[in-house]
């Protein structure tokens, strides 16, 4: 059975797989003839005091918001603009804020990238994890490509 998929919802942290991650969903909305939405949640952790940020006028949250654009924005002109529907940032908890963004938007499917997980993202839960047990819609997660030791 042939799903018919239109909107590609794409998340990207500011991470090295983020161009991989995109080049693989720019291929699978180019073979579905499908547009991609471009995706960061943007998130202050707790621990952060904003007192310590004083010297900027503009708040924490401000500031890694347009950065964030910023990237974005970068990564929206490597691809062809027949493919781009548009791009945003939100901030929030990113599985949750990617949840809330593919609903939303009504996407057919979120991409995402994954990364190994250590003894704390095994315990708690990784935002690619979260993000399949949480989302209404399909997910697919790209992983980087292993790595072979000479």
């Amino acid at each position: 059975m042939f799903i018919d998929m239109q909107r590609l919802l794409v998340c990207l942290d500011a991470s090295e797989r983020a161009p991989v991650v995109l080049e693989q969903a720019c291929a699978l909305a180019r073979a579905m003839q499908a547009s991609v939405i471009l995706f960061r949640a943007v998130g202050l952790p707790a621990e952060i005091d904003q007192e310590f940020y004083v010297h900027s006028t503009q708040s924490m949250t401000t500031l890694l918001v347009d950065h964030a654009k910023a990237d974005l924005q970068d990564l929206a002109s490597r691809i062809p603009p027949d493919l781009l529907e548009g791009y945003d940032v939100r901030i929030g908890t990113p599985w949750d804020a990617i949840c809330r963004e593919a609903s939303a938007r009504n996407v057919d499917l979120v991409v995402l990238g994954s990364h190994g997980f250590g003894g704390l993202d095994r315990l708690l839960g990784t935002t690619a994890s979260k993000v399949v047990n949480h989302c209404d819609r399909s997910v697919w997660v790209v992983r980087p490509s292993p790595t072979h030791a000479a």
